[in-house]
């Protein structure tokens, strides 16, 4: 099975910039999308041999994401059941036979970490909800976590360790995902690559100069492991200020 997880930041904006032209060719099985800022209905897609699942924010124009999958699921989930984390639409679960996969764009703890403490409830809150599907059957989760969980893991980890997406709290969080049997799997791979990223601002020619941050993951419950194929980055892929992400899972 072949899944990509990618931050459109904006998917009408990225279409225009050759989203379908990467659609096509991946030709995954599953497609999830973060960051789509769009209500569904502003942006029909006709995807051939897809099912699509759109889980859009309430504020127009933010957030949202979106799920293409060649298989029907069983069972579709949207956010995690809680009222104060549902209204920005930020995640989605498909429920297939063997395993859940869900989608997820995780709050940014924004300038200053204003948003920080909202932040923690959301990660005690999500990590909470996996776990609870894990106990049914494997879970595979993709997207922007908003986090780079080590110094490896962005350009300029000493100018940027009280900086939203860098701070201690967030990527204790993350020690937290790994700890309750979750696996990084880009990293279960590569695990000393550096200067691999998945977001650039667009400010200082950061993509250009690759001083970038590796913030969107595919983690994959512990049982998984030994059907991890591949995972991949597809850091020459433009449309966003992030690029997509993939794995490959038997």
């Amino acid at each position: 099975m072949k899944l990509v997880s990618w931050n459109v930041n904006g998917i009408r904006a990225c279409v225009k910039k050759g989203f379908l032209d990467f659609f096509v060719n991946e030709d995954a099985d599953i497609f999830c999308i973060q960051e789509t800022k769009v209500q569904e209905e502003q942006i029909p897609f006709n995807l051939d041999g897809y099912y699509q699942y759109w889980n859009s924010a309430q504020k127009k124009g933010y957030s949202g994401t979106a799920i293409f999958s060649k298989q029907e699921p069983l069972k579709v989930i949207y956010g995690m059941g809680k009222e104060e984390h549902d209204s920005e639409g930020r995640i989605i679960t498909l429920e297939f036979e063997k395993v859940y996969v869900v989608t997820v764009y995780t709050p940014n703890s924004q300038r200053g970490l204003a948003r920080l403490d909202y932040r923690m409830k959301w990660e005690d809150d999500f990590l909470k909800y996996i776990k609870d599907l894990d106990r049914l059957k494997p879970v595979i989760v993709c997207g922007d976590l908003n986090v780079a969980h080590q110094e490896i893991d962005l350009k300029n980890p000493s100018a940027n360790r009280k900086n939203a997406g860098f701070s201690t709290e967030e990527r204790n969080k993350f020690d937290q995902l790994i700890n309750n049997g979750f696996v990084d799997t880009f990293r279960f791979f590569y695990p000393d690559t550096t200067q691999a990223y998945t977001w650039w601002s667009y400010m200082f020619n950061a993509r250009s100069n690759n001083a970038g941050w590796r913030i969107d993951y595919f983690c994959v419950s512990e049982v998984l492991k030994s059907q991890l194929k591949n995972a991949v980055i597809y850091s020459d892929v433009l449309g966003s200020d992030h690029c997509p992400v993939g794995l490959e899972i038997v």
